[in-house]
């Protein structure tokens, strides 16, 4: 229901990120509620939250309504790293994109021999 396997639900409860309930029978099982909450933590860490600040986040959640404040913080500074990698990873592919369009120029004809891909990347106006 997770799309995590049990090792890695058993390493996030080790970690103290979950708490299963247990059968009569001693084994785990997890509840909607459960589920849920397991699909914001990997929201959370997709961002690039680290383990130690979704443990952080989790101990401060059990704490109450008096760490919100504290949560905000942690959610902004997750927001802006997260901003930072993304504007990254476009820049990234913008780049990609552009060594892409050079070559297909070079091949049909569009782009002159004699235009390298840092002129190109230039005359685009992308910085490399």
């Amino acid at each position: 229901m997770t799309g995590l396997t049990s090792p890695t639900l058993r390493y996030y409860e080790k970690e103290g990120l979950v708490k299963p309930h247990r059968s009569d029978n001693g084994l785990r099982y997890y509840t909607d509620a459960d589920v849920s909450w397991i699909k914001f933590l990997l929201h959370l860490k997709s961002t690039g939250m680290s383990i130690e600040q979704l443990k952080q986040y989790v101990q401060w959640r059990a704490e109450g309504d008096s760490t919100i404040n504290k949560r905000l913080d942690l959610l902004k500074e997750v927001r802006s790293e997260f901003l930072k990698k993304m504007d990254d990873l476009d820049h990234s592919l913008t780049i990609l994109n552009d060594k892409i369009d050079w070559y297909a120029g070079k091949s049909n004809g569009d782009i002159q021999d004699s235009e390298d891909f840092a002129s190109y990347l230039k005359n685009m106006n992308h910085a490399e």
